[in-house]
């Protein structure tokens, strides 16, 4: 519970109602960025901590109990043809400014894992490895990152070849050796694998 505490207190120190934003699948070849919003409930969740250093089965049990008593919450995906189309980052604020606008809780301060300069009606903080240090963001973290991995478990059915279920579409050894050998899919993000297909040719 300390590490919870550590960053519930964290939060407190703003006052009032406190939201975080952060995204999960900035990095991968294929599929979206997905960026989650959280004003968490008042009653401290034990074990809530950056999505990255929790298993996949604390993040699904966590993630029940944060989205059933938040005072509210918003998760966008951002796919990969927007992501080609405008780039990571541009994708990345485009879901934050999406996900903070559809509260239904207007916040007094919305944290913000390490982007800046988005165009919201709240006041804005940007934090570096925010979600180690923010309740919020943490909770926010941790909704964005199952939400990510459950669509990429149904990509994997359509898409066996790839082992998305298991690398969730990073680039791993794995995955660029599939890239090389089936070619892309419509999950891939065109501007990510460019390199690896121009080395195949």
């Amino acid at each position: 519970m300390s590490d919870t505490r550590e960053l519930y207190t964290f939060d407190e120190t703003y006052g009032g109602c406190v939201a975080g934003v952060d995204e999960a699948g900035r990095g991968p070849l294929a599929g979206p960025v997905t960026v989650a919003c959280c004003i968490p409930g008042k009653n401290i969740i034990d074990g809530v901590n950056d999505s990255k250093k929790l298993s996949e089965k604390k993040r699904e049990e966590l993630y029940e109990k944060i989205t059933a008593s938040a005072i509210s919450w918003s998760v966008v995906s951002i796919d990969e043809n927007v992501i080609d189309e405008i780039n990571i980052l541009a994708a990345t604020k485009l879901g934050m400014e999406k996900c903070v606008k559809a509260l239904d809780t207007s916040p007094n301060i919305v944290l913000i894992d390490a982007v800046k300069g988005l165009d919201l009606p709240y006041r804005c903080e940007s934090i570096v490895k925010a979600d180690a240090k923010s309740y919020a963001v943490a909770c926010a973290s941790i909704i964005a990152k199952v939400t990510r991995d459950r669509f990429m478990r149904k990509a994997d059915e359509l898409y066996p070849m790839y082992g998305f279920a298991k690398h969730k579409g990073y680039g791993t050894a794995e995955h660029i050796a599939a890239i090389q050998k089936f070619g892309p899919c419509e999950l891939h993000r065109r501007t990510f694998i460019r390199k690896f297909i121009d080395e195949q040719t």
